[in-house]
């Protein structure tokens, strides 16, 4: 796996690029002289989170032959307050599912990806307290 990083201002605006050319931009706050104009290193960190445990939850679900129309993950993080480097302390993933599903197996599911196979959940849950809620809409 290799991610290659490229400056593209004189501040703190970056892009960051795949070995299939899929680029994600990331940038600083304007606090420290950033602009905004992109995601910040631990929001991506978060949506890593949410895209690894997506990935899991949606592949489950279909070996489980769930009726799956629509998904979505909220993602939120609380990091220590006044430290430097601030680490995340609380992770929380929200599911959003819709379609025919048993609830019982949407909640197994996401046990198994929080729980088992999500890599980056395994990472976070080192410093943070990792908790999970699901609604089904209809």
């Amino acid at each position: 796996m290799k991610i290659t990083l490229k400056r593209l201002d004189d501040a703190f605006h970056l892009e960051a690029v795949n070995e299939t050319s899929r680029k994600v931009e990331m940038d600083g706050a304007p606090k420290i002289g950033g602009n905004n104009k992109g995601m910040r290193p631990m929001q991506l960190l978060l949506t890593a989170a949410g895209s690894c445990s997506s990935m899991d939850v949606i592949s489950i679900l279909k070996k489980m032959k769930q009726d799956l129309k629509d998904f979505e993950v909220e993602v939120t993080g609380e990091r220590e307050p006044d430290k430097v480097p601030s680490l995340f302390t609380d992770v929380h993933l929200h599911f959003i599912l819709s379609g025919n599903l048993d609830e019982e197996k949407v909640r197994r599911a996401i046990e198994l990806s929080i729980t088992k196979y999500c890599s980056v959940v395994k990472i976070l849950e080192k410093t943070a307290k990792i908790s999970s809620s699901f609604e089904i809409l209809k």
